[in-house]
């Protein structure tokens, strides 16, 4: 009896020990991300301009799922070819918070969608311009100086007297002092409008390893700003984030503020974001996005071409695109012009 209890308690203990193991694979996470492919949204259904003109064909946004890896998901993604492993700390800086990360998500979403509707108006002749109100603070580096002064959503209007509406004015303000020196900002926050000296310290090692520049603990401000146009568009993309929309967003409203039909009938995916000048521009996760338009039979793939750099968006989804056999067309786009102008010329 006591021996067939002693190998009972050391079957348990097993048990015990595998399991402990296999919550750990499977709980304990590394510091990548993995990506897999998403959807194909035709995006006709969460566009949609007033008194809009329709057409036959479709345009596609293409989305990635990404989540973070345990050891199981580091594994299988070194061995599939739809799956791809991403150091965490290109995807987030130390210390920001899921809050912190959906939300900068999700702002750069509404601009993409800005600046999409901004250049879709300009070429269809519409009325659309910005108005800007100030430079939103949506990360604060840790351990520097911004740290407990600023936080995330306030909004900078003004740096040692000199009005700062935008991005670009910050930049340039900021770039005039020199490590060790104060600024002094005026900003909004919560309706009230309040000031505080920050100064300026190097950058961490991660983000500067030559321990050149210096800042004063912000990073990835935006533009506040209200996009005034006509006619009205609604967009409805709430669980989408990033600025990989862009250019795909552009041809959807500029196609429906058009009477012709620039699709020409063809399902038409792609990617890359676009600029206030309609430059698009490089985003990540281009395999896994040529694998979701392939899947939905997509006719034509858009992808940034980088003016023709290695290793651009273009080369990876050629390179995808001709490993899964595809039937797609895979066109390489540098502006919404090229778009416009590979539309123009292909047959109905």
């Amino acid at each position: 009896m006591r021996e067939a209890a002693r190998r009972s308690n050391k079957s348990i203990i097993k048990w015990v020990v595998l399991f402990s193991i296999l919550i750990a694979i499977n709980f304990i996470q590394l510091p990548y991300y993995f990506t897999v492919p998403g959807d194909a949204k035709v995006l006709s259904e969460v566009i949609e301009v007033e008194d809009r003109h329709d057409f036959e064909g479709s345009l596609m946004l293409t989305t990635i799922r990404m989540g973070k890896a345990n050891s199981v998901n580091y594994v299988w993604s070194l061995l599939s070819d739809r799956r791809e492993l991403i150091p965490e700390e290109q995807i987030r800086p130390e210390g920001e918070t899921d809050e912190q990360y959906n939300h900068r998500q999700m702002m750069m979403m509404t601009g993409s969608q800005e600046l999409a509707v901004l250049v879709a108006y300009e070429y269809a002749g519409k009325e659309a311009f910005f108005e800007n109100y100030g430079v939103l603070v949506t990360t604060i580096i840790p351990d520097m100086d911004a740290e407990g002064k600023l936080e995330i959503g306030d909004r900078i209007v003004e740096i040692d007297g000199t009005e700062v509406l935008e991005v670009e004015t910050l930049f340039s303000v900021l770039g005039e002092y020199e490590i060790g020196e104060d600024a002094h900002i005026i900003f909004e926050r919560d309706g009230e409008t309040e000031e505080t000296t920050v100064s300026v310290q190097p950058f961490p090692e991660e983000i500067d390893p030559d321990g050149e520049r210096g800042g004063i603990g912000i990073a990835n401000p935006v533009t506040d700003r209200e996009l005034i146009y006509d006619p009205d568009v609604e967009i409805d993309t709430d669980q989408i984030g990033g600025p990989s929309a862009g250019l795909m967003f552009t041809l959807e409203i500029y196609n429906q503020l058009l009477e012709e039909d620039i699709t020409k009938g063809y399902h038409i995916a792609g990617t890359g974001s676009i600029d206030e000048q309609g430059n698009v521009g490089r985003i990540g996760g281009v395999k896994q996005k040529i694998y979701a338009a392939d899947e939905v039979g997509a006719d034509i793939f858009f992808a940034p071409d980088e003016e023709g750099a290695a290793g651009s968006n273009y080369q990876d989804a050629l390179s995808t695109a001709e490993a899964i056999g595809t039937d797609m067309d895979i066109v390489p786009i540098n502006t919404f012009e090229d778009a416009l102008d590979y539309l123009d010329s292909i047959e109905p």
